[in-house]
């Protein structure tokens, strides 16, 4: 009889799996690959020494991931809603953003960006102006920003994580362990000074984990990454991942248009008329050419 519980770590091709009655234990994946994602159902074989075989995973319902042309990259399984950290220290990457946004959008995950380090005020503005075309581009789809510092609290997110299964995305330095430490007392979160000569945050979380906020609710934190490749997805998925151009592209003068140097071309003229963000064409220019 096989044992069933949930991936709460993933370190590589180890993993720490909650059992359904409770106990932790170890799981191992059969074969050379590690197929499973923090978030995933797994069954697993009898138990030896608090470990066991993993066997197979349940059917998912979201897998957010990232892939270049050689590797996918697992992030998390079973997820609902992904959290987008940003700070205004230091310094963050929107195209980041927008890659994360078009992943989550292909998976049906919701979208929250979280703008921490609001008290720095003499970054403030900056930040905001960076985020300035998200809130412009995604109010069709109901994505809200959130503006507060961690270190402080995190009353303003909370309603957005109740019955959801969260996953905490961003470069690292962004503050994500710290909404960890103050979300759930005791997970002793790692967090590092920022590195201000790079201008880039330390890695703090080296494996994803998942913490359960309440019978109904959960936070995965991932590591923080500096890139995020969709190679695994198509022009027209990618595409459906920029909520401003949805109305729009019927309007082209090919129904084939990439948006790029064809005539005619109604993204390209609503770019210049004002009515979609410079900055946000770029992202898709640049996601689109690879």
């Amino acid at each position: 009889m096989s044992l069933d519980g949930t991936v709460t770590a993933a370190f590589g091709r180890h993993y720490e799996i909650t059992l359904d009655d409770g106990r932790v234990v170890g799981g191992i994946p059969r074969g050379k690959k590690s197929p499973y994602a923090c978030g995933d159902r797994v069954s697993l074989g009898p138990l030896h020494d608090s470990a066991a075989q993993i066997l197979a995973h349940a059917a998912r319902k979201s897998l957010l991931y990232r892939s270049d042309e050689w590797k996918q990259r697992l992030i998390a399984a079973n997820a609902t809603q992904i959290v987008l950290v940003v700070a205004t220290e230091p310094g963050f990457s929107d195209e980041l953003i927008s890659r994360a946004f078009v992943a989550a959008l292909h998976e049906g995950m919701r979208v929250v960006i979280v703008l921490n380090k609001v008290d720095l005020a003499s970054r403030l503005p900056a930040a905001r102006a960076q985020l300035a075309p998200f809130a412009a581009a995604f109010a069709t789809v109901g994505l809200p920003i959130v503006e507060l510092c961690a270190r402080e609290h995190v009353m303003p997110l909370q309603p957005w994580l109740a019955g959801q299964v969260s996953v905490l995305v961003g470069q690292s330095g962004m503050g994500k362990s710290t909404i960890i430490n103050t979300l759930v007392p005791g997970a002793a979160a790692a967090t590092r000074e920022i590195s201000t000569a790079l201008d880039s945050g330390k890695h703090t979380t080296t494996h994803a984990r998942l913490y359960r906020l309440d019978e109904n609710s959960a936070l995965i934190d991932s590591p923080g990454l500096q890139e995020f490749g969709l190679a695994h997805l198509s022009f027209g998925e990618i595409e459906h991942g920029f909520p401003e151009f949805r109305a729009l592209v019927a309007a082209c003068r090919f129904r084939d248009c990439h948006h790029h140097d064809e005539p005619d071309c109604a993204i390209k003229q609503a770019v210049a008329a004002g009515r979609i963000d410079p900055r946000r064409y770029a992202h898709f220019l640049a996601i689109t050419r690879r």
